[in-house]
């Protein structure tokens, strides 16, 4: 087996097991939506065996960062239609990632009748850039209510729906980086006394409240989940992040979902969790394995048959022909840090092929 041989995901068939991580760019357009750059951006890289789309937010309330795009509005599900197409029209297969940042979250970020949700009122550390005030604090979310979760769950069941219409492979649920899913997961982030938090049982239920939305508007073929146990990004803090994802993917993998996509992490800075044996003792399923990868180590888990693919985000940034470059051996350009989440086609779309 090698990295350049199609292979099958659940019900998504991938030309080649090279897959493109998802990631924030920062470059919506004015109402969110992707624009023609985006469309270039995308359809530069579609020799992918299959393209993540960055997050994308599933409800206004959702969004967190600036620029990013939602599958909210009519001009947003256009747009996305527009991408999703080109993306095909050059062989390539697209899923759509779902991401609500929930308290991760600045209101000048947002619209004016956006609110900020989160499990628990807990202001995250650290802060967040915007347009118009440059770095600010994250705000002080609101408590869900039974009947904000219910509508939540909706809206994840909704974008689902509006990326299967115009045409995507699949969506992933994003299930980390210390946003809403992983909010109700980790013990520091929920403090509730409903059946939502408290027990192990009921952290989890949130989580595959959305999954089982999700699978219910797709197929549980056309449905991923991204995970790092342990993760502590954006404040995220949970008791024990082995327990809590083992018994996470003890009740997902019956699911029988497309895949799972496993952030890696040095167990030694990760508490002792070695994500990749978590997620193969525990997920009984393709999974997709991210971070840092070179090619010789990819190349390595798929003869190993640990992983049924492997995504890489910095090098496809810089390497719109990442299939090629590694298929004949060629050199790889260099990601520039500086035009990550700036603002024109710099750093985004003027990466050169061979």
């Amino acid at each position: 087996m090698t990295l350049f041989e199609p292979h099958r995901l659940g019900d998504i068939d991938l030309n080649n097991r090279i897959v493109m991580a998802p990631m924030t760019r920062s470059r919506a357009g004015h109402d969110d939506e992707p624009t023609p750059l985006t469309i270039d951006y995308y359809t530069q890289r579609a020799s992918a065996g299959l393209i993540i789309t960055e997050g994308v937010y599933p409800s206004y309330d959702g969004k967190g960062y600036v620029r990013t795009p939602g599958i909210v509005s009519e001009k947003q599900i256009a747009a996305w239609e527009k991408v999703c197409r080109k993306v095909h029209e050059n062989n390539g297969k697209i899923v759509m990632q779902i991401m609500h940042c929930g308290r991760v979250a600045a209101a000048a970020n947002k619209k004016e009748t956006a609110r900020t949700l989160a499990p628990s009122p807990l202001q995250a550390a650290g802060k967040m850039y915007t347009d118009t005030d440059g770095m600010v604090a994250h705000d002080v979310p609101e408590e869900m209510t039974l009947k904000d979760i219910e509508q939540t769950i909706n809206d994840f069941a909704t974008a689902t729906q509006n990326a299967i219409n115009i045409g995507f492979d699949g969506v992933e649920l994003h299930a980390t980086s210390g946003y809403l899913p992983a909010q109700f997961l980790s013990t520091g982030t929920n403090l509730r006394e409903d059946a939502y938090g408290g027990s192990l049982e009921n952290r989890l239920r949130f989580t595959l409240d959305v999954l089982d939305a999700m699978i219910d508007r797709a197929g549980a073929g056309r449905v991923g989940m991204r995970i790092c146990p342990g993760n502590p990004f954006n404040d995220l803090h949970d008791d024990n992040p082995a327990e809590t994802f083992a018994a996470l993917l003890d009740a997902v993998s019956p699911k029988n979902l497309a895949y799972l996509h496993v952030i890696r992490m040095d167990p030694q800075i990760n508490r002792g969790v070695d994500n990749i044996a978590l997620a193969q003792k525990h997920f009984d399923g393709p999974l997709i394995l991210n971070e840092s990868f070179d090619k010789e180590a990819a190349q390595k888990m798929i003869e190993s048959g640990t992983a049924s693919a492997v995504s890489f985000g910095r090098l496809f940034v810089s390497n719109p022909d990442l299939v090629r470059r590694f298929e004949t051996g060629a050199p790889l350009a260099e990601m520039e840090r500086s035009t990550l989440y700036t603002p024109g086609e710099k750093g985004y779309t003027d990466y050169p092929f061979l």
